[in-house]
């Protein structure tokens, strides 16, 4: 399947440590914002099956703690976020504000295969403290965890060229 040409093409630079984790701080809002309506259409869609009674109980119980299908929905939704915005424009809304993208090193978006890699490898880069992403200090090719493992990378788009 032949990937999409990225505009505007060029060669651009490695996007910095600071603009990628600005990036990510604003995303995370989005993300949380999304988490929050999915939890709260799951919960609606729950009650209308069981009623506000059984839920009721079950949660004084403790038996809805730690639900594994709300934990999937959840993981599933972030990774649609990501993977609709990487494959299609190379930008997530944050990446947009700061002037970012994610592609291939010929200015292609990204597929679907590798998107799901970046999300996998991204999780543990973020949970080892953020030494996955602290790894573009020490990367002569400035890539972080899951730009290598998705053999991908984050480029610095000319001023205004993110903008149109």
């Amino acid at each position: 399947m032949p990937r999409h040409v990225l505009r505007p093409q060029g060669d651009f630079p490695p996007a910095s440590l600071s603009r990628r984790l600005a990036a990510a701080l604003y995303d995370s809002f989005l993300c949380i914002a999304l988490l929050i309506v999915v939890a709260f259409v799951y919960k609606l869609i729950q009650m209308g099956i069981y009623g506000e009674a059984q839920l009721r109980q079950w949660s004084e119980a403790g038996t809805l703690d730690g639900d594994p299908l709300l934990s999937t929905l959840l993981l599933f939704s972030l990774f649609g976020f990501f993977a609709k915005f990487w494959t299609h424009g190379g930008q997530t809304l944050g990446m947009q504000v700061w002037g970012i993208r994610v592609q291939n090193a010929d200015g292609t978006a990204i597929s679907l295969w590798q998107a799901l890699l970046r999300f996998l490898v991204a999780i543990p880069a973020w949970l080892a403290l953020g030494l996955g992403y602290l790894w573009i200090l020490f990367d002569k090719q400035k890539r972080s965890w899951h730009d290598r493992y998705s053999n991908s990378f984050t480029v610095q788009l000319p001023k205004n060229a993110h903008r149109k």
